[in-house]
């Protein structure tokens, strides 16, 4: 039972990863999972790990997908 309770855990930790990809230098854009309430923190997480002296949001949109939530994507650049 316990296996089985950290294999969903596992499962929907993955789920929840924003992806980033590298536009020229400085700038990236991420694209947040789709979350129930349009939650910004997964982007916050990888973009503070891409960037660890600070970021500057340049475009932020949202986006509904069905009903499983709100999915974010940011361009960010690095400071």
């Amino acid at each position: 039972m316990h296996r089985l309770l950290l294999l969903v855990v596992l499962a929907v930790t993955a789920c929840s990863q924003a992806t980033a990809t590298r536009v020229d230098n400085r700038t990236f854009r991420i694209e947040g999972p789709s979350i129930a309430g349009g939650s910004d923190v997964p982007n916050r997480r990888l973009a503070e790990r891409a960037c660890p002296k600070g970021f500057r949001i340049l475009d932020e949109s949202r986006h509904k997908e069905d009903l499983d939530g709100v999915t974010t994507t940011w361009t960010i650049r690095c400071l």
